[in-house]
């Protein structure tokens, strides 16, 4: 699979159905952390160019809170976790329980560690997925958080993904309270396999280029 433009609704319905289980082992996780039920779900995947990830966000300029990781094993590649900075405090609100926490106070040491928990979990249950899909050894780094411009923070996986074509798997993902469904909090998921790395993963699957 040289070419990413090659994948198909197949491939597509592969990433989802990772997706869906890595987000139903990420909601088990994280209903043991909080104590509560928490459910989550996986609106979209898709392949999208920088571009479109950038526009799919607000543009380069977009402020947003960032988690992101490295993967290693047999199909490196980079890993970001964005969410809106209010949805993020949002979620650090519920996980230490002070309503009155918010990332313009400072770089607060509890709520940073707070969103990178959220970030391993939920990159360490999708890529446990994956892994259990591909039947690859695939282990993520300690998560590194930044809030800043989104064009600033993806620009750690700008050489990889340049290399690779301009191409990324989005997961969208939505996390919410059991007891309060229309209060999702919504984030994107955006791996950055490596160029070889996106063969590696659908040869596993066994699943040919169209």
């Amino acid at each position: 699979m040289d070419d990413v433009r090659s994948l198909t609704g197949t491939h597509i319905d592969i990433l989802r159905e990772i997706g869906n289980i890595g987000a139903g082992n990420a909601a088990t996780a994280l209903s043991l952390l909080l104590n509560k039920k928490i459910e989550m779900s996986v609106p979209r995947v898709q392949i999208a160019t920088f571009a479109e990830m950038m526009e799919l966000i607000g543009g380069p300029e977009q402020v947003v809170a960032c988690v992101y990781l490295r993967i290693e094993g047999d199909a490196p590649g980079n890993m970001f976790f964005v969410l809106p900075p209010e949805q993020a405090e949002r979620f650090v609100r519920r996980m230490i329980g002070d309503d009155s926490f918010s990332f313009q106070d400072g770089a607060d040491e509890l709520g940073c560690s707070a969103l990178q928990e959220l970030g391993n979990i939920l990159a360490g249950s999708y890529l446990s997925a994956l892994a259990d899909f591909t039947q690859l050894a695939l282990h993520p780094s300690v998560p590194a958080l930044a809030i800043d411009m989104l064009g600033a923070v993806l620009s750690f996986g700008l050489l990889e993904l340049s290399r690779a074509g301009d191409y990324a798997i989005l997961i969208d993902t939505a996390i919410y309270d059991e007891r309060r469904p229309n209060e999702s909090i919504d984030g994107h998921f955006f791996l950055l396999p490596d160029p070889e790395s996106f063969s590696t993963i659908f040869r596993a699957l066994g699943v040919s280029g169209g």
